[in-house]
């Protein structure tokens, strides 16, 4: 009894500590409130429709009173023919963008080395200067240039008598595109995290190791990266749950009848059904298994980076 009366003073005293404190810092609290609005209304509201992936859709007679169908919407994408070519150009394109990870990391820690505060600058207004065009002007830039008649890589090409190249209509060269085109835009925004996390490196550390006779790639191995390793361990981790994610728009802009073969994934596959055919139910279905995937992912990577490292999202 004296337990349980103990628990309830414990618990009325956390919450008039908590209520004194929205009280004091009610303006930081205001602050907020916009972001976690649209995060309740955009975010969370809508979750209650992955019901209709369960359903038989109907929209006059809504969510509700749609029919329900179980796993049929599952078992129909599982049994489509081109579930297999779907699953592996998306796991394909991921898995090599991911492999791509360390691009970011590299960069930060060669700028971080530039004794040339000038140089240092020009280098990263140029390298993050992409991060902030539009997808659109992105692929625009990468059909103009690659185009075969007309475009820069192939006159190139040509100016070296070689032969001109279809890299837009031939498959073999559409995910090495994409990829690297994607690492271009990116890697020098991903890469202002780390630069400051290197901020952050102990001056009279870096001073005691070049006392002790180590070189600049030693201070970089032993010094730096261990600074910044656990915030690399948590992005890699982040990274790894949008394993079965890929970037839509870009995909549709590149996409043609010569390289489908390659450029069909699964988000691609969703709009297709989902937008162009209006079978929102079975759309639903296929974003809620790839979601579900991404998550399992997500959990079997943190609990490994946990085990072996002791860094983890939790």
């Amino acid at each position: 009894m004296n337990t349980l009366l103990k628990g309830d003073y414990e618990g009325g005293k956390k919450s008039k500590n908590v209520l004194k404190r929205m009280r004091r810092y009610w303006m930081l609290y205001l602050l907020l409130a916009p972001t976690v609005i649209y995060l309740l209304v955009f975010c969370y509201q809508p979750m209650y429709g992955v019901i209709i992936a369960f359903k038989n859709y109907n929209a006059t007679k809504g969510i509700f009173g749609s029919s329900w169908i179980g796993f049929e919407h599952f078992k129909r994408f599982f049994s489509y023919p081109y579930f297999g070519r779907l699953l592996w150009n998306t796991l394909t394109l991921s898995l090599y963008g991911l492999a791509t990870f360390p691009v970011s990391v590299i960069f930060a820690l060669s700028l971080n080395e530039m004794g040339n505060l000038k140089f240092k600058r020009v280098v990263q207004m140029t390298t993050y200067a992409p991060n902030f065009i539009s997808i659109v002007v992105i692929c625009g830039m990468i059909q103009l240039f690659f185009n075969r008649s007309m475009g820069m890589v192939n006159n190139f090409l040509d100016l070296l008598r070689l032969s001109r190249i279809d890299f837009l209509g031939e498959p073999k060269y559409f995910r090495h595109i994409y990829v690297w085109s994607g690492v271009w835009q990116n890697f020098g925004f991903g890469s202002v995290i780390y630069l400051a996390g290197l901020s952050g490196v102990s001056q009279e550390l870096i001073d005691a190791a070049r006392i002790d006779g180590a070189s600049r790639l030693s201070i970089i191995w032993h010094v730096n990266l261990p600074t910044i390793a656990p915030t690399i361990t948590l992005l890699f981790i982040l990274s790894t749950g949008n394993i079965l994610s890929t970037d839509f728009t870009k995909i549709l802009l590149l996409e043609n009848t010569l390289n489908k073969q390659v450029s069909s994934v699964i988000s691609t596959y969703v709009y297709e059904i989902g937008i162009g055919s209006g079978q929102y139910a079975y759309s639903s279905a296929i974003g809620l298994f790839n979601t579900v995937l991404s998550v399992c992912v997500l959990l079997i990577v943190n609990a490994v980076a946990k085990k072996t490292t002791e860094i983890g999202i939790w």
